[in-house]
């Protein structure tokens, strides 16, 4: 069967390889299919080391499983630098047609075994990095204690990551959900209210509606984008202008915190300095569009990895209907 399944892969459905089952595995089919999965771990990992480490070998032995595969299929996977690697065209091709088959062979394997609940590879997640560092981070030893076998790889990055080119089992992105080839099942709702400090607005005052804007410092989001608002009147949109442009959002969140003035954060962000009088809400009747979530996004496939679900699963139990940083 595992030759039967490498031979597809590389050769595709009209491969005249095929073993019967009950007859013994070839050696040379399972060395192959180790290939296949050193290179699903180097893009998992992003790094041939960082794969060695994980599976007990030299990254010159990663590096020499890789070139063979190379050989074998008569392409380039990877390009290589001094300082990292990425995948080609004909890499990221490969590497689609792969990981849900590699997945749903480990998935038998413990199936097979009487190990269902076991987990085991490595989890290579994306998140931005505020949510991450105070959402998850925070909460990986909960998960992990569970499933030692694990490796997990967190990523933190407020880019939308490439899931599939840059080996991701999935990310956790906050936005509008939109059409895509990628699933996505959402976790949370986000609430983004207009605050500012006691000391900015003992200042300046409290501004009465949006027209007042004009008059204070409206500090804009990293993405520099418009803020998009509802209030009494529906669907509203303000550009904020102010004397600070960054594209770290823990910037613009310790500069609201510090008095430089006004700005649109989510309540995941400065729900503590909101509770404790560090921030005070402005404009009340006015806040982020109920259209921007939480959500884990996975690439498409039939069978969803374990390991996968699993996680998403605890974030969702994690965070609830109403998440506890709203509580």
């Amino acid at each position: 069967m595992v030759c039967f399944l490498y031979h597809f892969l590389l050769q595709g459905a009209n491969a005249k390889h095929f073993v019967r089952f009950g007859t013994n595995v070839d050696p040379a089919c399972m060395t192959n299919l180790g290939d296949l999965e050193i290179f699903s771990r180097v893009i998992a990992m992003g790094s041939m080391s960082a794969a060695g480490r994980a599976l007990g070998l030299s990254p010159a032995v990663v590096s020499k499983r890789v070139k063979r595969l190379e050989e074998r299929l008569g392409t380039r996977l990877f390009q290589r630098t001094t300082r990292q690697i990425s995948l080609t065209e004909a890499g990221q091709g490969f590497y689609e047609r792969i990981v849900g088959i590699l997945a749903g062979i480990e998935e038998a394997e413990a199936f097979v075994s009487g190990r269902s609940g076991a987990v085991r590879g490595s989890l290579r997640i994306s998140a931005p990095t505020s949510f991450g560092r105070m959402h998850i981070a925070s909460h990986l030893r909960g998960f992990m204690d569970s499933y030692p076998d694990l490796v997990v790889n967190l990523v933190l990055t407020d880019d939308f990551s490439d899931i599939v080119g840059g080996g991701f089992d999935l990310a956790i992105r906050i936005g509008e959900l939109s059409d895509s080839s990628l699933v996505a099942r959402r976790l949370a709702p986000v609430r983004r209210v207009l605050c500012a400090a006691p000391d900015y607005l003992a200042r300046h005052g409290m501004p009465a509606s949006l027209e007042d804007l004009a008059h204070h410092v409206c500090l804009p989001p990293h993405t520099q984008d418009t803020w998009r608002l509802e209030g009494p009147e529906g669907n509203v949109t303000y550009r904020p202008h102010g004397p600070l442009y960054t594209n770290s959002s823990e910037v613009v969140t310790e500069a609201v915190l510090s008095g430089m003035g006004i700005a649109l954060r989510s309540t995941w962000d400065v729900g503590a300095a909101l509770k404790s009088g560090g921030l005070m809400q402005v404009l009340p009747a006015y806040e982020g569009s109920r259209n921007v979530v939480l959500s884990a996004v996975y690439p498409s496939r039939q069978f969803l990895p374990v390991k996968v679900r699993l996680f998403i699963d605890y974030l969702a139990e994690l965070y609830g209907p109403v998440p506890y940083w709203e509580r």
